[in-house]
């Protein structure tokens, strides 16, 4: 196995190198070891990752405890809450694909031997994943974890309960001073959106596509538990360098559709749609609209959760997290169970080493007894976008609908009728030109 890092370190000619990596304090005997980089989005744009430089410190502990040398790095990350809604939300989807660049400067110019990626907020997710793919190194991802709930009047809020507010002040159904309580109340810590949204979304597929730890995915960002995961993760990345097991031995076609079903049964983001199918680019696995649809109307939909349901990814964690929907989904035959993972066995396997009690809840239904017997992250063709177009159906009773179609150019345009009244019920709203190229951008 080639170890790159000693191209940085080893002979006479490196002495400069060694002297400053000596300068931050390095021995010779760290320069002897294995590099691995630790890379968070930590920022103070957002909630999602504002605790990030913390956990970085305990996947470094894990990293070292392993043997190796840990050397951390940061890169950026859009708030998508914060851009939303203005000229700030086209700086959303090509801030994936700057982060994946960035991150694959450093461990090239760094010649990192593998790598540990901790991300909070949407695009930083997948933007990370990205990297670890196309560098091929031994590589594990982990998430920031989840904001806890607000509550209010026993009722537990999130993000979207504040657009919603905003909503009913405008239609005068709402006081101000109680659009100021819930304002207040929504988002009580740090950690990422606490629905279903495209961060607790991601961090879902990352479990069953097989490149974080099982588990990984549902303990809150400020919930001791997600220290120990941190650096239950950095000790796994020395442990996966060890065994030379490499993304592209993990993102394999069949992981791939086990993340799909996945974003499925949790009734997962749209979002979903377009990270997955820029990972697969970056591995060469061929993915299409196809196969979304093919394994969406095999997979029921099993999780209640925000924005189109009634639970919180706190809620989920409290009943054993992904790995309980993943044995569900394994047990009914619905996961390709051989797929390798980043502990070096396959997810069967991992599962099957996890005990998860049976609890009395209502979070996640029995296959048996679903809240829809087919997924909910749908693929549309039709006049108006005969490529194709992505809805989210979980929160959707209807599967047909005929109206007056009132048509904006721009999304503000659209939020200036809705907020004036003049948008009348059974009319349908439609925003041309939006999207990755469109303004205000994307979500």
């Amino acid at each position: 196995m080639e170890i790159s890092s000693r191209n940085v370190v080893e002979g006479t000619a490196r002495a400069p190198h060694r002297a400053m990596y000596k300068a931050m304090g390095l021995t010779d005997e760290d320069l002897s070891k294995q590099f691995i980089g630790v890379c968070h989005t930590g920022n103070e744009a957002t909630p999602c990752n504002i605790h990030l430089p913390k956990l970085a410190l305990k996947a470094k502990e894990g990293v070292s405890d392993a043997g190796a040398t840990p050397r951390e790095f940061s890169t950026i990350a859009v708030s998508d809450g914060i851009a939303m809604g203005h000229e700030g939300m086209k700086s959303s989807l090509i801030s994936r694909e700057v982060i994946a660049d960035s991150i694959e400067l450093m461990v090239r110019a760094h010649q990192y031997d593998a790598l540990v990626g901790i991300a909070g907020c949407d695009k930083s997710l997948p933007g990370t994943m990205m990297a670890m793919a196309r560098l091929n190194i031994p590589s594990v991802f982990v998430y920031g974890g989840t904001i806890m709930p607000g509550i209010l009047d026993g009722k537990e809020l999130t993000v979207v309960d504040v657009y919603e507010a905003v909503g009913a002040y405008d239609a005068g159904k709402l006081s101000l001073d109680d659009l100021k309580n819930i304002e207040n109340t929504a988002c009580p810590s740090a950690g990422s959106c606490g629905g279903m949204f495209t961060a607790n979304t991601m961090a879902s597929i990352s479990e069953a596509i097989g490149i974080a730890l099982p588990g990984s995915a549902s303990p809150p960002a400020e919930d001791d538990r997600r220290d120990r995961m941190v650096y239950d993760t950095g000790v796994a990345c020395a442990k996966l360098l060890e065994m030379n097991i490499r993304p592209k031995e993990i993102l394999s076609f069949e992981a791939f559709e086990n993340s799909i079903t996945m974003l499925n049964s949790i009734g997962g983001s749209t979002n979903g749609i377009l990270h997955l199918l820029a990972l697969a680019n970056e591995v060469g696995v061929k993915l299409s609209y196809d196969d979304f649809e093919r394994i969406r109307k095999k997979t029921p939909h099993l999780a209640d959760m925000k924005p189109g349901g009634n639970y919180v990814m706190n809620s989920l964690d409290k009943i054993g997290g992904i790995p309980f929907i993943l044995k569900k989904l394994l047990e009914k035959g619905l996961l390709n169970e051989n797929c390798m993972t980043v502990t070096g066995k396959t997810i069967k396997e991992n599962l099957i080493s996890m005990h998860i009690p049976e609890l009395e809840q209502d979070i996640v239904r029995p296959i048996e007894n679903p809240i829809h017997p087919v997924g909910t992250a749908v693929i549309l063709k039709g006049s108006l976008a005969p490529e194709g177009a992505v809805i989210k159906t979980a929160g959707i009773e209807m599967t047909k609908f005929t109206g007056k179609a009132r048509v904006f150019d721009r999304e503000e345009f659209a939020f200036d009728a809705v907020s004036k009244g003049e948008i009348d019920e059974g009319d349908v709203v439609v925003i041309r030109d939006e999207g990755p190229k469109g303004g205000p951008g994307m979500s």
